[in-house]
């Protein structure tokens, strides 16, 4: 009988880890959204979303222009707009300020559109994961909102800096992993300031090495 080859045929493939998929509950603590013509956001108590995002936000559209996140483009690019919405956490925010030794980091600063209450660790929640809102529409979380120096501009200018390029900066350094997410619109609608969500996080996997 002619033996195997066991260097061309290996017995077994590399070890996977499989975290199931869970329910989380949580809430729209705060709702934003920004003009057309600039990236801060302001107060308000609903968000009306199309395919396309927040009617009128600077970040709307279905499509968008590739920047320094997509090097893989030429700038400029048009693609599909992942980015549709800002989602952060009020701890987490928190947590940047103390880093950055400012009593306060507040959402509108960094442009958010949704602060959400009650999921540990906003952040890391994984790519893929369903926000229904209780009024009806869905958002679908694309990943991490990366901290950029656009952002930690406009908190230095809040808070006053004495070194507005050491204070923009820093942010970056500072709010990574807790920057929050961004997501985009699958299924359209209205959400309302205090509005219940129901959070369906996808099955992940892990290869071992």
């Amino acid at each position: 009988m002619q033996e195997t080859n066991l260097e061309l045929f290996p017995v077994a493939e590399p070890a996977v880890d499989i975290v199931p998929g869970r329910k989380l509950t949580a809430k729209a603590a705060a709702l934003y959204a920004a003009p057309h013509d600039h990236f801060e956001t302001s107060a308000v108590e609903e968000l009306r979303l199309g395919f396309d995002g927040i009617a009128g936000d600077f970040h709307g559209g279905t499509t968008r222009r590739s920047g320094g996140r997509e090097p893989w483009y030429p700038r400029g690019t048009e693609m599909r707009n992942e980015r549709q919405l800002s989602l952060v956490a009020a701890d987490e925010l928190a947590i940047i300020a103390q880093r950055m030794g400012l009593e306060e980091i507040k959402p509108e600063w960094i442009g958010a559109n949704l602060v959400v209450e009650g999921v540990p660790q906003l952040s890391m929640l994984s790519a893929g994961s369903l926000l229904f809102f209780k009024g009806g529409v869905t958002l679908k979380v694309d990943g991490q909102n990366k901290p950029c120096r656009v952002a930690g501009q406009s908190i230095a200018e809040h808070v006053g800096a004495a070194d507005h390029n050491a204070t923009a900066l820093l942010f970056p350094r500072e709010a990574k992993r807790l920057r929050g997410l961004v997501a985009w619109v699958e299924k359209p609608g209205v959400i309302r300031a205090g509005e219940e969500i129901s959070i369906r996080v996808p099955e992940q996997w892990i290869y071992q090495a």
